[in-house]
């Protein structure tokens, strides 16, 4: 068994329930033309950031007025507002992107809260694609027959691709709007193509696969879950091991085996990310779990690897910043740590000081993965 554990660094954390506070958030400002009647929600690190979480709506007295309250342990959580879609997101009052708000919990407190206006208010200027020319959407309308649903899938081939023989090794990512391109990244790319466009190491094919919109937490979560609903993540993962998989390998010159296969997402990807190779081992030889939402799944996660991590022989890189959330980081150790004492596969551990749970953060720490991954 191989495990390296960098912490850079980090406090001890504790793994036991922490006390609850409550947060009684009220609305004293609204935007001169929001809609009468509207309803408002909350979405943040504490719910997956889902923009219209039931669990999350401010309460509504007919007369203007809205409250809400939330129960969370200590620490420190980022969130905004929203009328149910991020497209309806609370912006600043030129309509220009507000930074996420945050909540610094470590006693119970009242929160009074002014919304400048709201982002569906301002027309939307046209973005200009970033991806290079060695990205191009695979497919406008995949068929998932596991889930009975299409998706847009996009593929990076290396610049080399064209004019040679070889073959390559493939990583597939989740949210693959995120990857390539800012005209249809919801807060920033990863700047994937960017990346292996310009880096001297192994280069390899990258298939990236869109969310499923309000899907997203369902199809990303292999456990049912109270608040969110029915869990999809194992049709997913079949979707990924016994479809996709297969149609790029004999479509396009990949190194076919496990030991050439990776998968990798963040947040809720990281977590579809972990169970997908504890599903499917003869399949996958690496992943990538970045910021693993592993909270939505109730210590569900912990049992899996309890259950298969014995049978696992695979490359692991675990990352998470500690910027973000009191849970984060003590969640992903319990996974790790139990995964550790069963595996002989080589892990990696990285927890940074400043990370927090978005794009940027992520694009930062990906060349790091990959440069780890494939430097074999």
């Amino acid at each position: 068994m191989i495990r390296l554990l960098l912490i850079l660094p980090v406090s001890l954390f504790s793994l036991v329930s922490m006390a609850q506070h409550t947060l009684s958030l009220s609305i004293r400002s609204l935007p001169e033309y929001h809609p009468a009647g509207s309803d408002i929600y909350i979405a943040g690190s504490f719910n997956g950031w889902n923009p219209q979480d039931g669990k999350y709506k401010f309460i509504h007295d007919g007369n203007g007025q809205y409250s809400a309250a939330l129960q969370l342990p200590e620490g420190s959580y980022e969130y905004k507002l929203t009328r149910g879609g991020w497209d309806k997101a609370e912006c600043k009052k030129d309509g220009s992107t507000l930074p996420n708000r945050v909540l610094n919990v470590s006693a119970s407190a009242e929160i009074s809260l002014t919304v400048e206006e709201w982002a569906d208010r301002f027309p939307a200027a046209p973005r200009r694609s970033t991806a290079s020319s060695h990205v191009a959407v695979l497919d406008t309308a995949f068929l998932i027959p596991q889930l009975k649903r299409t998706r847009r899938v996009w593929i990076y081939l290396p610049a080399s691709y064209s004019s040679g023989i070889d073959r390559y090794p493939v990583l597939y990512l989740h949210d693959g709007q995120n990857m390539f391109d800012d005209a249809t990244s919801f807060s920033g790319e990863w700047g994937l193509d960017e990346f292996l466009d310009s880096t001297s190491l192994r280069k390899c094919i990258v298939v990236a696969i869109d969310h499923g919109g309000n899907k997203r937490l369902n199809e990303y979560n292999p456990y049912d879950n109270d608040r969110f609903g029915k869990g999809e993540g194992g049709e997913y993962a079949g979707f990924l091991a016994r479809t996709l998989k297969p149609f790029i390998d004999t479509r396009y010159r990949t190194l076919a085996a496990k030991e050439h296969t990776f998968i990798a997402g963040s947040s809720m990807g990281g977590l579809i990310s972990l169970y997908a190779v504890l599903q499917y081992p003869d399949t996958f030889g690496g992943a990538g779990v970045f910021s693993p939402a592993f909270w939505i799944t109730g210590g569900k996660m912990v049992e899996e690897v309890r259950n298969k991590g014995k049978n696992l022989k695979a490359r692991i890189y675990f990352y998470a910043g500690k910027l973000e959330g009191e849970t984060m980081v003590p969640d992903m150790l319990q996974v790790s740590d139990v995964l550790t004492a069963l595996t002989s596969s080589e892990l990696v551990t990285v927890i940074r000081d400043e990370g927090k749970h978005n794009e940027a953060a992520w694009r930062k720490e990906f060349p790091l993965f990959y440069e780890w991954l494939l430097k074999r």
